[in-house]
């Protein structure tokens, strides 16, 4: 046990000499994360919920609802100038001409809508900040966005729906952990959502166990408690949709959008893996905002598990009893040389 104390003690320290500066934050966005330096695990997501949850809000609910409209032209707009929908490829809507009117959207294609990725139901409905955040507000073809209602995300076979081209689908959930009726987006889009969940369980985590009580289609995503937030089958499949997914240039963009209008980031684009060092392997490895890396830590993990630390020196030579601040030099009994940098 104190073997493995130490081997994951060197792999969370060497992660600081392997990593790429960003000269501050990522994506322009200076020292915006820097209250959350140095954070892991549970105390990580809630120094990230303290600096994301601060947004302009738009005005008013109907007010900031109603921009949404206009928004969407700016953070959803593909290269060709039409809206971009991950939930249906039927058709490219045109922006303001194939906005939901009201009624209609019986047939896919027909109009696009304000789709709540997270369902306001799990929330209260029209609450504020959460029903127009646009975090999680997506366009959305209107007709697959009523079929996917408040059903959870997850996988199926899609015996109850199957979008045009099975693009997106419902029907009973094939994910271990839970039966009940799920939505299945396009392998495209799985990471971009499985972010917006992780933003959403972070940005909103003082909320999650009232939303776990009183909002019963909420539960079998969350668990009840501000961490982990989301419940086993549904943290675990989303991991895996993030990693199989990864951050793409369509998602950065967007999070840079979103901060012009709403003066706030999500993290998980910003940082990839990011939820690695909060939920999964990395959860005791310190977040660094302006050096932050997840290159090489697997094979290095498995190599220092491996091999047993023998003796740690200065870099001039002279041997320590412990680790030291600054640069120190790591011998293993497999004659393995590794320096560690301790700020």
């Amino acid at each position: 046990m104190k073997l493995y104390r130490l081997s994951m003690m060197i792999v969370a320290l060497f992660v600081l000499s392997i990593a790429t500066g960003f000269a501050q934050g990522p994506n322009n966005s200076g020292e915006y994360y820097k209250p959350a330096d140095g954070k892991k695990g549970a105390e990580l997501k809630t120094a990230l919920c303290k600096i994301i949850y601060d947004r302009n809000e738009g005005g008013d609910l109907s007010t900031a609802y109603k921009a949404l409209w206009t928004h969407f032209q700016t953070t959803d707009k593909k290269e060709n100038g039409k809206v971009w929908d991950m939930y249906s490829n039927k058709r490219d809507f045109e922006f303001v001409t194939d906005q939901d009117k009201g009624s209609g959207g019986t047939t896919e294609g027909e109009y696009y809508n304000r789709e709540h990725s997270w369902p306001n139901s799990w929330f209260g409905a029209k609450v504020m900040p959460m029903y127009t955040d646009l975090h999680h507000m997506y366009p959305t073809d209107k007709l697959v966005n009523n079929k996917r209602a408040n059903n959870p995300f997850g996988e199926t076979n899609g015996e109850t729906f199957k979008s045009a081209n099975e693009f997106s689908k419902l029907g009973k959930c094939t994910y271990p952990g839970y039966e009940g009726t799920v939505f299945e987006p396009n392998d495209l889009y799985k990471g971009d959502f499985a972010r917006t969940y992780f933003y959403m369980v972070t940005c909103y985590e003082e909320k999650l166990p009232d939303w776990y009580t009183n909002y019963s289609e909420s539960r079998p995503t969350l668990d009840g408690k501000t961490y982990p937030g989301l419940s086993d089958w549904q943290l675990e499949m989303l991991l895996k949709w993030a990693k199989n997914d990864p951050v793409s240039d369509k998602e950065t963009n967007r999070n840079n959008a979103v901060w012009e209008i709403q003066n706030n980031r999500n993290p998980f684009i910003d940082y990839p893996e990011l939820e690695r060092f909060i939920w999964g392997d990395l959860k005791d490895v310190a977040f660094s905002y302006d050096h932050y890396s997840t290159t090489g830590i697997e094979d290095l993990q498995d190599d220092v598990q491996n091999d047993e630390p023998e003796a740690i020196y200065s870099p001039n030579g002279i041997r320590l009893e412990k680790m030291q601040r600054g640069l120190n030099i790591v011998k293993t009994k497999s004659r393995r040389t590794i320096k560690v940098v301790i700020k």
